[in-house]
């Protein structure tokens, strides 16, 4: 048996320092083994990065699915830093890394991966609901950890390098709204409306109509207090209701960070909807991440702990069905790098008030978020995440034939975002 282990260890052995000869070229990584030894990975420039692997379980698991193991590791306290922080040995291995698919025993792992999952993404209603509430229904003082004022937890919009996390959020905001192109007392809708933000922004500047539907109990609940803190409830209307069992008619439909949540399988019963919701003469606005590599499943350590049934689509995904349901693509954009800057003053402010993460649940639960912050962020600056910002409407005519309109819509709020700010510090 003795015999037998010592062989399965030297194997594993063996095929993880492949795996770390291939993966790192570039930079300095040390890894202190179940053994005691150490093996090392780089060519040993810039900043040290040192690990520990403590079983030899975790290095079997590491070596046949990285992808998931690596987090799970580090959840579990089996992968423990030593040197630098979790964000420092992402950074190191994405820095490294290309989009392509790797070589290797972990390989085969995620093409069998993508099988399964092809085999079984489609996100019914009743399984909606459930992803959603694995996220979005933790203790809501978790969010306070991170999030800005306004509880926006998607990109920002980063207008100058110097803006900070509330900026950048406002800034959103408003940028999404120029495109919108609406007009005073027009009836919008929301379709994943998270803790109710943009809803109540639109209210505010355009005295718009919004009815924003979510599946998280926990987002629904603050968004009505909101509401009523601001007295729109008449205004405003927050539902706890699936976008599938919608009626009506809207002007404006906007969706932001929702349609990661659809599914790849439901993109066409997605667009048929919206097409269905949507005045003729119409606009929608769809915010989501996606990619601009060629198409890729999901991460699996981030599908199976932070976004069940998650999907990021490259472009060549989404355009096709949004032609084939009967609406016109009106305008495209491509944020590059504000998710990552959105994504690090999270993990800053998130590991700034670390402690409490672990009081509201424990050390494995603020590791898991730990990995999951600075493996969002390290993607979106080297794996090709990107945000992508679809305008769409059913008429050619919708919509004004210059893009002049965006700017012109994005500076009146601007002032008037201004003045609002100028009041509430002279009322404050």
């Amino acid at each position: 048996m003795k015999k037998r282990d010592s062989l399965f260890r030297r194997i594993i052995r063996e095929k993880f320092e492949d795996l770390l000869s291939d993966t790192i070229r570039k930079g300095s990584l040390v890894v202190e083994m179940p053994s005691g030894d150490s093996c090392a990975g780089g060519d040993g420039s810039g900043r040290q990065v040192r690990i520990r692997i403590t079983s030899w379980k975790a290095l079997t698991r590491i070596v046949l699915y990285p992808d998931l193991a690596v987090g799970e590791a580090y959840m579990d306290g089996d992968l423990v830093m030593l040197d630098g922080e979790m964000y420092d040995l992402l950074d190191l291995i994405f820095t490294n890394m290309t989009v392509d698919e790797p070589s290797g025993l972990s390989s085969l792992t995620r093409r069998l991966v993508r099988l399964f999952v092809r085999l079984l993404d489609y996100n019914s209603p009743t399984r909606s609901r459930r992803n959603v509430a694995h996220h979005y229904d933790l203790d809501r003082r978790l969010y306070d950890l991170f999030l800005d004022s306004d509880r926006q937890y998607s990109c920002g919009y980063f207008e100058t390098p110097g803006d900070g996390l509330e900026e950048a959020q406002l800034a959103k905001k408003r940028h999404l709204a120029a495109k919108m192109n609406l007009e005073p007392g027009q009836r919008v809708l929301d379709i994943g409306s998270g803790w109710g933000g943009l809803a109540l922004y639109l209210a505010r500047m355009y005295d718009a109509s919004v009815l924003g539907v979510t599946l998280s109990d926990e987002q629904l609940a603050i968004s009505n207090e909101r509401a009523r803190a601001e007295k729109r409830e008449g205004q405003v209307d927050f539902k706890l209701r699936d976008y599938r069992s919608l009626t009506g008619r809207f002007d404006r439909i906007v969706s932001v960070g929702m349609f990661e949540h659809v599914g790849k399988r439901s993109y066409g019963e997605f667009f048929a909807k919206v097409r269905d919701l949507l005045e003729d003469d119409g606009v929608g606005v769809l915010h989501y991440i996606g990619r601009t590599t060629a198409p890729y499943v999901t991460n699996g350590w981030v599908r199976k702990y932070i976004f069940p049934g998650g999907y990021l689509p490259s472009l060549s995904e989404v355009m096709p069905e949004i032609e084939r349901n009967g609406l016109t693509v009106t305008d495209v954009e491509v944020l590059r790098l504000h998710y990552a800057d959105t994504l690090r003053h999270w993990r800053k402010r998130f590991m700034a008030n670390r402690m409490r993460a672990v009081e509201l649940y424990d050390k494995r639960f603020a590791r898991m978020w730990e990995f999951y912050l600075a493996g969002a962020e390290t993607g979106f600056r080297y794996q090709g995440l990107v945000i992508h910002q679809i305008q769409f409407a059913k008429s050619v005519s919708a919509l004004p034939v210059t893009r002049d309109y965006m700017t012109e819509n994005e500076e009146g709020l601007r002032q008037r975002d201004r003045v609002s700010e100028r009041s509430q510090t002279a009322a404050g």
